[in-house]
């Protein structure tokens, strides 16, 4: 029997909430049902989880993954290079834990792409899109591409954790303001990872986590009752129109209120004081160490800020938490003394901790920036700073990888004799993007809609089948 349009109507919506959520339709399969060669990549799906460490600000492949120890001295800089746990690889001498453990992750040094501003290349490191203001520092806008973990939760959201992903350290200011991409975009506020500021300045994580002594489970129940209510009552003044964006982050915020175990997983206190010093007691390290915990707690998407400025030493330059890798001037002081020892003991101890636990094998670990810096060492006038520096360089610079599947030790392309410009295997943000997507056992060439079923493919790259 036929009950009217509005129970049709009402039917045809429930249909598309269980078949997609409301606008997704065919999330694993590009459109004309057919699939990439993606799905036959040795790594593909071999991981549970990605944790994204992003050095925010541009880290100078000269001064870490990519030394030059025979270029002139205007190029090579001020540090030596040093022998690694892989014959014939080097890196920087201020990673003294990471390069012992270069047999545990590969270094990809034909990164490329031609943007050349903070805001517009985090946008595209973080979304595996170019930003329609290419070069420029735009502000976050709803017509924004999804962030990679905001894709995630649309395509595969995670039954296991309230969030399907996670920023830690975050939101990263590019320069000094929130800036885009690191959102849900076009897909909308329910898409928005959760985001953590200093994790090291709490037990837990999030404001207001921990339930309250004096609030059993009936009164926390009755709230939520009041406040569906209170919802209901908007929805039918606005005649269903809903008023903001936020019943889908109440809903998660009571899931993780009604949730030990979800509790549990933001609380570092949990952990060693000795597994705790070895991460380091500051923003980034014990970043790193929630990642471990939410890979553990079946988090699909981690990503953490290292730091959350790119440029936060104009600020105080004696505030090490403040500091980011935007070194125009001042290049050696700044990393040698503030940058590279907390980055090397800290991306350190994630690796070694996943490897300990046996994470490494399921979980996909890509160490990314923005973009490199220059070859030429000058001091640039419109930034402080005494002694010269580094500007910003995206025709080549160097990223990491580890675990999932990725072979060990190797090194995935080369740059020319001063890391000016990709010499083999050029690598773009989008094929990191393709790489991550296949990893967790998603085709990156699949596709899917936004609200107003929109089509949008995954990732525009291709998987760096190298890496494998």
């Amino acid at each position: 029997m036929d009950d009217g349009p509005l129970q049709r109507s009402i039917n045809r919506r429930e249909i598309l909430r269980i078949s997609g959520l409301a606008g997704l339709i065919s999330p694993f399969a590009a459109i004309g049902g057919t699939t990439s060669d993606a799905t036959r990549l040795p790594g593909f799906g071999r991981a549970k989880s990605v944790i994204v460490v992003y050095a925010n600000g541009g880290q100078s492949q000269l001064e870490t993954w990519d030394p030059k120890p025979h270029a002139p001295a205007a190029i090579r800089g001020e540090f030596a290079a040093i022998p690694t746990s892989v014959p014939g690889t080097l890196i920087s001498e201020h990673f003294p834990r990471l390069a012992q453990m270069a047999d545990r992750y590969a270094i990809i040094r034909s990164m490329s792409h031609d943007d050349l501003d903070h805001g517009s290349a985090t946008y595209l490191s973080l979304t595996g899109r170019f930003h329609t203001r290419k070069s420029s520092n735009p502000l976050p806008t709803p017509d924004d591409a999804p962030a990679l973990g905001a894709v995630l939760a649309r395509v595969r959201p995670t039954t296991e954790f309230p969030y399907s992903a996670v920023h830690i350290n975050g939101p990263a200011f590019v320069p000094l303001i929130a800036g885009p991409g690191q959102y849900g975009g076009v897909l909308g506020r329910d898409y928005d990872p959760l985001v953590l500021g200093d994790v090291n300045e709490a037990a837990v994580g999030p404001a207001g986590l921990s339930r309250q002594p004096g609030l059993p489970t009936v009164r926390l129940d009755a709230r939520r009752t009041l406040l569906q209510s209170l919802d209901e009552f908007v929805q039918q003044r606005d005649r269903g129109a809903l008023v903001g964006d936020v019943d889908g982050l109440y809903s998660q915020a009571y899931e993780m209120l009604a949730s030990p175990a979800c509790r549990d997983a933001f609380d570092l206190t949990q952990e060693a004081d000795q597994l705790r010093d070895r991460y380091g007691r500051n923003r980034a390290g014990q970043a790193c160490l929630l990642a471990r915990r939410l890979v553990e707690a079946e988090v699909p998407w981690v990503t953490v800020f290292f730091n959350h400025n790119a440029r936060g030493q104009d600020v105080d330059p004696h505030e090490t938490d403040l500091y980011g890798w935007d070194t125009h001037n001042d290049i050696f002081v700044a990393m040698k003394n503030y940058l590279m020892p907390r980055f090397d003991l800290g991306f350190s101890a994630l690796l070694e901790d996943l490897e300990n636990r046996g994470l490494l094998e399921t979980t996909l670990v890509v160490c990314m920036g923005e973009f490199g810096r220059a070859p030429k060492i000058a001091i640039e006038k419109a930034f402080a700073g005494e002694s010269p520096g580094r500007k910003h360089w995206a025709s080549v610079y160097s990223i990491v990888m580890a675990g999932a599947g990725v072979q060990p030790g190797l090194v995935y392309g080369a740059s020319d004799e001063i890391a000016a410009y990709p010499l083999e295997n050029m690598t773009s943000p989008a094929d990191v993007t393709a790489t991550m997507f296949a990893a967790l056992g998603i085709d990156p060439a699949s596709h899917y809609h936004d609200g107003f079923g929109r089509p949008f493919v995954i990732s525009e790259g291709r998987p760096i089948s190298g890496l494998y």
